[in-house]
């Protein structure tokens, strides 16, 4: 396929579906708003270097479930099991977590009850993306929170990475997005690691004759092997998701993929499919175009589900719904 066909096919996509949000929407009300988001984030990658890519998780795993609506930030109660503690997202960063908490802190105390969780979320991935070397993109603003969080939502809405290129395209289509754009969302695994319950049979049980996937790479496979020998009663057990630059917003990811270097089985799915396999050359040989691709995605991921008006509200605290509050 032409390189001008694949970049027409890329950006072919559904209109964003909610025109509500501005970039200046707390230009009165909230006028240091980026600066307190930029600040805290800063602080918490520094201390912690894995906030970047934990952060860039939660906020997909909030869009893709009940909009980008900080569902996900909500904690279970006596009443409710919320998001958070639905089994896919047990292992969803705790640093992501409290970076948000702490902008929502600063932000109450310079502009109380003005800037929704959401905002935060949506506001701090795009600057930790950043900072960690990818791509500056627009994040519009305006969001309000959400309402519901419930954990028996979850299963439905998000991919497991071990599910079939297939079911994965199809999955992405569902909710709005080509399948160049699927590919580059993937590209966010060039930062962060995986347990090794998320990928051990490829390494472990591949099938009966053959425990370890013969298209990974050998010496990657052993060495995932020795990292991951008792992950089933050390679940903490995990690896990096980009064994060569883990901690640098790059197209490292694609190029490992094409060396046998990548970790989850969507992952290497990628590059054996025909209809992502171009996407994945694309992005491996041309660093602009994947962070092209990549901001363009996350504008429209952005702008998932979005609550506005009296569809949401804004949170006095993230992890808590307004209406449940003493």
């Amino acid at each position: 396929m032409a390189l001008p066909v694949l970049l027409l096919l890329l950006f072919i996509t559904i209109p964003f579906s909610e025109s509500k949000l501005s970039m200046e929407y707390y230009k009165k009300t909230c006028p240091d708003l980026e600066s307190i988001v930029r600040d805290t984030v800063t602080s918490k990658q520094m201390a912690n270097p894995t906030t970047a890519a934990g952060t860039l998780r939660l906020f997909f795993h909030d869009c893709m479930v009940e909009g980008c609506d900080a569902s996900i930030l909500i904690s279970s109660n006596h009443i409710n099991i919320a998001e958070r503690d639905a089994d896919i997202n047990q292992s969803l960063s705790g640093d992501a977590l409290e970076v948000v908490a702490l902008a929502k802190t600063a932000l109450e105390l310079t502009c109380p009850g003005i800037v929704s969780c959401s905002d935060i979320l949506a506001l701090a991935t795009r600057n930790l993306v950043t900072m960690v070397g990818g791509p500056f993109y627009n994040v519009r603003l305006g969001r309000k929170d959400g309402k519901v969080s419930q954990a028996s939502r979850v299963e439905a809405n998000l991919i497991r990475s071990n599910r079939t290129m297939e079911d994965i395209i199809n999955y992405f289509a569902v909710k709005g997005f080509t399948i160049g754009e699927m590919v580059a969302l993937s590209g966010g695994h060039t930062i962060g690691f995986s347990h090794c319950k998320e990928f051990a049979d490829r390494i472990f049980n591949y099938n009966r004759t053959t425990p370890t996937d013969p298209e990974m790479y050998p010496n990657f496979a052993e060495g995932l092997k020795k990292t991951c020998t008792n992950y089933q009663t050390n679940t903490a057990m995990s690896a990096f998701n980009d064994v060569i630059t883990p901690g640098k917003f790059d197209n490292m990811y694609y190029l490992n993929l094409k060396r046998g270097l990548g970790l989850l089985s969507s992952d290497h799915a990628l590059v054996k499919d025909p209809r992502t396999r171009p996407f994945v050359d694309l992005y491996a040989a041309d660093q602009a175009a994947f962070f092209k691709a990549f901001a363009h995605a996350m504008e429209k991921l952005a702008h998932q589900g979005v609550k506005t008006g009296r569809k949401g509200e804004v949170r006095h605290r993230c992890d808590a719904f307004n209406f449940i509050q003493s």
